[in-house]
């Protein structure tokens, strides 16, 4: 890699690392999490250092939170927005590197990336989108994910010891995200490799090892989409890349930059969802027994399932004026870390907030997928594919049984396994045959 890239990751990454490898030797609890010695679960002493120092403590520098109603307030208060290397919180010295070291990569958590832009750049991303996650759209996907989700449990019949993340977490979102964008199935893995490998780039504070094979990654995924994007304006297909391309609102760049982040956010989180489901499920055969008894409970599960263990652990905001929030004074470009795995935990809002319990009544109020103008687009897809996904393999399998504990994937800020190898267990007796 050039030294232009290496002066960048020491600007995003290497200096906040020294200096949160420094903390975390005194003692700092969000340092120690930023190196996955506590991983941010909503139990974790993390977490539970961080509501005894009240509602609101600094910590390294940065405002932390693990409250929920300061988070879902923090989340959709216009006063806060996201940081990214141009805003002007961070010293004009350092802008001037990260501006000067741009690659002009499609990085998901960087402009203009939708997840990473404010009104009216973000107003204008996700109203050319929206429509392809709206309730209809999502209704009329139903029968092909179920069509998806049957051929892959087939498939996986032959195998004598099946992963349940490689041959089927992954396989059911990212076939469904495919169709979505009009990629044709002979790009499945590739695009799996993309978004996996690249996954990293969510953390703060990575090593230049990782940083380095995330961008490049990166570098592959830029130069497919100009190619692909020249084609399509040439000859439209469909599929919301076209939308994308022949709008007429968005510079290439940013055509690019959301179309990768489409591609990556559309199934990356149910991948998570999907994986920490089997998990959990697998591991209280009480709640899963309550599951197959009475499949009307589906939904509620996933909603649980997302409350218990969310996918993305910790979010951040920058306040874009001096404002006054739970009794604190916040100045301009302070920085407020979010905990969602913290508010998801919250015994004010959850009772009992450890125990996992499928017919929790306000499991639905959760965080998982943000809150705001950047709450997720996708939830409506990644619930409906959860739903469906875990329904049809436990009634079909409802005696599996993982062979061995999963493997998580080495990352701070995003909860996910890459391997879980199972047992299939045939249909008991009188099972139901029936999918949703």
């Amino acid at each position: 890699m050039s030294t232009r890239a290496w002066t960048r990751w020491l600007f995003l990454h290497g200096l906040t690392r020294a200096y949160l490898r420094l903390s975390a030797r005194r003692g700092d609890p969000l340092a120690q999490a930023a190196f996955g010695q506590d991983r941010l679960l909503g139990a974790s002493p993390f977490i539970e250092e961080i509501r005894q120092r009240g509602r609101l403590p600094e910590l390294s520098g940065v405002r932390v939170t693990a409250d929920y109603e300061l988070c879902r307030l923090v989340l959709r208060d216009k006063r806060f927005g996201s940081l990214t290397p141009d805003h002007p919180a961070i010293p004009k010295p350092v802008r001037w590197v990260l501006a000067k070291t741009d690659q002009e990569l499609p990085n998901l958590t960087e402009p203009p990336s939708m997840l990473a832009t404010d009104p009216p750049d973000h107003t204008r991303y996700r109203r050319l989108v929206g429509h392809a996650f709206s309730p209809g759209a999502i209704g009329k996907l139903e029968q092909r994910t179920v069509e998806v989700t049957e051929g892959l449990l087939e498939s996986m019949e032959s195998k004598p010891r099946p992963d349940l993340i490689e041959d089927f977490a992954e396989q059911v979102p990212v076939a469904i995200i495919a169709e979505i964008l009009g990629f044709p199935a002979e790009m499945h893995s590739t695009m799996l490799k993309w978004g996996l490998n690249s996954a990293p780039l969510v953390d703060r504070a990575l090593t230049w090892t990782a940083y380095r094979d995330a961008t490049k990654e990166l570098a592959e995924v830029k130069q497919y989409f100009d190619q692909r994007i020249d084609k399509l304006a040439a000859e439209p297909a469909e599929g919301l890349l076209t939308v994308l391309v022949t709008s007429g609102e968005l510079t290439r760049r940013e055509q690019i930059a959301n179309a990768a982040l489409l591609l990556d956010a559309g199934f990356l989180t149910t991948v998570n969802l999907l994986g920490n489901g089997m998990a959990l499920l697998t591991s209280h055969p009480d709640q899963l027994e309550l599951l197959l008894a009475q499949p009307d409970l589906w939904p509620g599960a996933i909603e649980e399932i997302l409350r218990y263990d969310c996918p993305v652990r910790i979010t951040a905001r920058v306040a874009n004026c001096d404002l006054d929030i739970a009794d604190q004074h916040i100045r301009r470009g302070s920085l407020v870390l979010l905990a969602l795995a913290g508010a998801n935990h919250d015994p004010g809002v959850f009772p009992d907030p450890e125990r996992f319990d499928v017919t929790r009544v306000n499991a639905a109020n959760h965080l998982a997928f943000s809150s705001g103008i950047h709450g997720c687009l996708g939830y409506r897809l990644a619930r409906m594919e959860g739903v469906i996904a875990l329904r049809t393999l436990f009634e079909r399998y409802p005696d599996l049984r993982l062979d061995g504990p999963p493997i998580p994937r080495r990352l701070v800020n995003l909860h996910a396994y890459r391997s879980m190898p199972a047992e299939l267990i045939p249909d008991r007796p009188g099972s139901p045959e029936t999918s949703p």
